[in-house]
């Protein structure tokens, strides 16, 4: 194993809440000493049809806040999500807490705001975000000690999140009979996503790990926590014994076939602002731009 700052003696209680439109789980991650949390991978819902945003998957998460007088110290952003739109400019003005995510950010910024030409008033800086996490960075949730593991791959900017004896990997692993994550989006690459699943499978194997989003393959129940040890011995694209060249063949082939997130367009461009949406014009109406053959 890496030498990691691991403390598996420390057990945070973990809550998570599943968007079943977008198949996103969602966290609270709590201090069993206090009242602390931090919160990962909020969502905000929205029908691309109408266009129109409503918060009942966020106002579920700050309903648990708050019926439990948690203090949220952290909104976190595993990466500049593609399939659905955070939540997080709305939970951190109800509760509180400062907003982090991978400070690679700017790389995701730089790349979409060419594809959605945005104008100079888009700041790509990442200074959207109260932090920005650079690889090994630690921080607090009350008495729990956090730090973070960068996961490029799937985004530059993916981060995988150890509290205690937990991981929050994002969009990194799937379940271990979903997989991984496809790394064909502007900015992605298989080799680096396989060098970083396996930073993450070098934590102990007892560690509890949470995943992002889950599918129920084959029709089974919807699922989100399994464990280091069961992703390294049953996932089925990188369990032990699967090597870098075999797994991005198999991972270039698969993502080949696979058409992109129906909500990319719309997530990006406000995911990439933090969760704001852009800025309205003269009479206060928000728009979203769609690239022809730009993805």
């Amino acid at each position: 194993m890496q030498n990691y700052p691991v403390n598996m003696d420390q057990v945070p209680v973990v809550t998570g809440f599943f968007d079943p439109d977008t198949s996103t789980i969602s966290y609270c991650v709590k201090d069993p000493n206090s009242s602390a949390c931090a919160l990962y991978d909020s969502v905000l819902d929205f029908d691309f049809s109408s266009g129109r945003t409503s918060k009942k998957s966020a106002d579920a998460l700050a309903a648990y806040v708050l019926e439990n007088n948690l203090d949220v110290q952290w909104i976190i952003e595993t990466h500049v999500h593609a399939d659905h739109l955070s939540a997080a400019p709305y939970l951190q003005e109800k509760l509180g807490g400062k907003l982090g995510i991978g400070a690679r950010v700017v790389e995701v910024q730089d790349i979409f705001g060419k594809i959605f030409n945005e104008g100079t008033e888009f700041q790509r800086d990442g200074s959207q975000f109260d932090a920005l996490f650079e690889d090994g960075d630690t921080y607090k949730i009350g008495g729990l000690d956090g730090f973070v593991i960068a996961t490029p791959g799937h985004t530059p900017a993916c981060m995988a999140h150890v509290v205690g004896d937990a991981v929050i990997v994002g969009d990194t692993l799937f379940m271990p009979d979903g997989g991984s994550a496809r790394c064909d989006f502007p900015g992605g690459d298989a080799t680096m996503l396989f060098r970083s699943i396996k930073k993450v499978l070098s934590l102990p194997e007892k560690m509890r790990m949470f995943i992002c989003h889950d599918y129920g393959p084959g029709g089974r129940d919807i699922a989100w926590e399994t464990t280091v040890g069961d992703q390294r011995a049953n996932n089925i694209h990188v369990h032990d014994g699967i090597g870098e060249a075999e797994y991005v063949k198999m991972r270039t082939e698969r993502d080949a076939q696979l058409s992109m997130p129906k909500l990319i367009i719309p997530s990006v461009q406000v995911n990439m602002r933090a969760g704001d949406l852009p800025e309205p014009d003269e009479k206060g109406n928000r728009y979203l731009k769609v690239p022809v053959d730009g993805l």
